[in-house]
């Protein structure tokens, strides 16, 4: 049994030989070509056992200058490849690191969620977020807003005769419908030509510039209509949900130990209406805050201590609203059109609202007079402002909401036009409480 199994093994390793020896010349001849141009021989030569078959079968076959230039051609032709892969791996480095910045620009990570907003570069359009086609829609919104100013103006240079008003009119209609065009004409290539948004910012910025010229020429126009009506007598408008609209009160709040704020509000925004006013101090950004934002039912904070209110005022239609309350126990009440809707304890308790701050309407402030959030910015009109360093009585609110000639104006700040400053294309028009209930 062992010396078949000997023989079979000596069978095999001959016939491993034989293989090797025919796959030896197969190599010869596939690797080492004709040089000659003649017809290829195999040629059983003796090789040294450390030297290459291919190299030893050149020699052979070969002259030994002709073998140098091959061999030189051939080390010339590996080192040009060699180059060319480095210059496309360089290549594509270059191209990846293009691409990785681009989708870096066109897809920024979302912030976090809540009241808050995370610290940076903000949109002077809007909310950071937004993307060209929602800029380029609420510049469209900005210019009907503009467009129904002048149609006002226009009705009031009618009323009055006002040659000057006519031509600043005119004026200021031809380059609303230039900016119409500019509108137009950007959304058409953003439509043909997705990849040129790089010039988006350095237009908007020329746009926002453009419109704010217009706002400022409208509003020396309209101030020919506030020579005929009292200072108490106007409302705010805040056409736009956006991060540069609003209205600053020229005065800071004192320390106040108990306080009552009043207004009418009049709004359909959806998801909330914003945040009618915010007062920020130095340290505490959130020291009084009135705010109905995202889904959140309207709330009062009060040194960033929260209590929500049972308002409902985004119908449309004007509503007076009122909030009491007293640092003892931190007991508050809410009033809507003069009916007590709802009341609580322990907000913010034994601690006196701060002097010494910002009151802004019309934006929620994340620091002191400014990091305004679109998202949070108030949409509608605001009229009768008026804050009490005092709890006002039942009796007291509900003359304010009917409008009784025994209604009282705020001691702390009352509503005049001289009081306060509009920025970023808010505007003020005539309006009377009494009016709007008939």
């Amino acid at each position: 049994m062992q010396h078949n199994t000997h023989g079979e093994m000596q069978t095999f390793k001959k016939a491993i030989s034989w293989k090797l020896l025919i796959l030896s010349y197969l190599f010869v001849e596939g690797s080492c070509q004709d040089f000659g141009g003649g017809q290829t021989q195999f040629i059983c030569t003796s090789v040294p056992k450390d030297m290459d078959i291919c190299a030893a079968t050149l020699q052979n076959s070969m002259p030994g200058e002709d073998l140098k230039t091959t061999v030189m051609q051939l080390r010339e032709t590996v080192l040009q490849q060699k180059e060319t892969i480095m210059n496309q791996k360089e290549t594509i480095r270059e191209l990846t690191s293009k691409l990785t910045r681009c989708e870096g620009q066109s897809a920024p990570e979302p912030g976090p969620g809540g009241r808050r907003k995370e610290t940076g570069i903000k949109n002077t359009m809007g909310d950071v977020s937004r993307g060209p086609s929602d800029t380029l829609a609420q510049l469209s919104q900005t210019l009907q807003s503009l467009k129904q100013r002048l149609e006002n103006l226009e009705q009031f240079s009618r009323n009055n005769n006002s040659v000057q008003a006519n031509s600043l009119k005119d004026l200021l209609q031809s380059k609303i419908d230039d900016l119409e065009k500019q509108v137009l004409s950007r959304v058409n290539s953003i439509e043909d030509d997705k990849p040129g948004l790089r010039n988006e910012t350095e237009q908007r910025g020329r746009v926002e510039s453009t419109l704010t010229s217009l706002h400022q020429r409208i509003t020396d126009l309209e101030k020919g209509q506030k020579e005929n009506r009292p200072l108490d007598k106007f409302q705010l408008t805040f056409p736009l949900r956006t991060n540069y609209m609003y209205a600053k009160v020229k005065k800071s709040l004192p320390e106040m130990y108990a306080f009552t704020v009043c207004m009418w509000l009049k709004s359909n925004a959806s998801p909330g209406v914003g945040t009618p006013f915010s007062y920020a101090v130095p340290g505490q950004a959130n020291e009084l805050v009135l705010i109905e934002w995202g889904n959140n039912p309207m709330e009062i904070l009060i040194n960033d201590k929260v209590a929500k209110l049972p308002f409902i005022i985004n119908d449309g239609k004007w509503h007076h609203i009122c909030v009491t309350w007293t640092t003892r126990d931190g007991v508050w009440e809410a009033f809507q059109d003069g009916v007590m809707r709802g009341s609580g304890e322990n907000l913010a308790p034994y601690h006196p609202i701060k002097p010494q701050g910002v009151l802004i309407l019309g934006q929620e402030q994340d620091t002191l007079g400014g990091g305004f959030d679109a998202t949070q910015a108030f949409v509608g009109d605001l009229a009768n402002f008026h804050i009490w360093d005092r709890k006002l009585s039942i009796g007291e609110i509900y003359n304010l909401a009917t409008c009784s000639s025994k209604a009282q104006i705020g001691n702390v700040f009352s509503w005049l036009e001289s009081s306060i400053d509009i920025y970023g294309g808010a505007s003020k028009w005539t309006f009377e409480a009494c009016r709007q209930l008939n």
